[in-house]
């Protein structure tokens, strides 16, 4: 199951149009690619605070 993009209403996977508000939903190539970027973004990020970790000089600033 998935979301409309637009109004966040859930369908079925596959969906191209929104049954509630009538928005063409991202077709699956995009859905992968955006998966992917995703998961590199999330690997970058963990290793940055893995970096940030092992330097004791570094602060945080909140």
């Amino acid at each position: 199951m998935g979301f409309c993009i637009n109004c966040g209403q859930q369908h079925h996977d596959g969906t191209r149009f929104c049954r509630f508000c009538g928005n063409q939903q991202p077709g699956e190539a995009l859905l992968q690619r955006l998966r992917i970027e995703a998961q590199q973004i999330h690997a970058i990020r963990l290793q940055m605070q893995a970096q940030q970790q092992g330097n004791p000089y570094q602060q945080r600033r909140w």
